[in-house]
């Protein structure tokens, strides 16, 4: 074994640190992405999707080769390690993997146009904090036109900086939004409880 030094780069994740915290980011394997999809030289984006956009299993021509859609939205996954912002947009287009069509590949274009307006962006660690937890949760009602299953989402902050958060396509149709918001918020509740037991085994003290 050998000291290797601070901490900068590692699987992909590059790391910064300095008195204020640590901030993680993925830019170097975001360019990488852009230079496989031909997108270096392409215009940059300002939202992940088109507006009130959904998708269909039948929209569009069937890609002749979809090896490289499934390495794009495979590559977006890892990215969401420290771009939680694009988790939505890529669990829409990763539920055609199987199959993916022109539309599905133009969206997964777009998500990287996207990437490529914020290319350094990423996830600060703070070195001081107020042990603020707050957590957020949020549901798609019947977002999927084909199965009419929603997707729900939570987040999770410390001190407002982000800590943990999760996507999730549901296995049971939510009779309405509310059932489908409530059901985001038990999935919230579990985890926070979760999170906090975890936290205060760490030391970290709780009223």
């Amino acid at each position: 074994m050998k000291n290797l030094g601070s901490l900068s780069y590692f699987l992909d994740l590059e790391v910064t640190s300095s008195s204020d915290g640590y901030y993680l980011s993925q830019a170097k394997y975001a360019s990488e992405l852009m230079s496989r999809a031909g997108l270096t030289n392409s215009k940059i984006v300002d939202s992940l999707l088109e507006m009130n956009v959904k998708f269909l299993p039948t929209d569009g021509e069937p890609l002749t080769n979809a090896t490289l859609y499934r390495q794009l939205v495979r590559s977006l996954i890892c990215l969401t390690i420290t771009r939680p912002d694009i988790s939505y947009a890529v669990i829409l287009v990763s539920q055609f993997m199987h199959a993916p069509r022109s539309t599905h590949y133009i969206a997964v274009l777009r998500i990287l146009q996207y990437v490529k307006g914020i290319l350094f962006h990423g996830l600060l660690f703070s070195a001081h904090s107020t042990l603020d937890i707050q957590a957020y949760s949020n549901a798609d009602c019947v977002g999927d036109l084909t199965d009419r299953l929603s997707t729900t989402g939570y987040c999770f902050s410390l001190d407002h900086f982000l800590i943990s958060w999760k996507n999730k396509k549901r296995t049971v149709v939510s009779c309405s939004s509310t059932e489908a918001e409530y059901r985001a918020l038990a999935d919230t509740t579990s985890k926070f409880s979760w999170l906090r037991w975890l936290l205060h085994d760490m030391g970290v003290p709780f009223d």
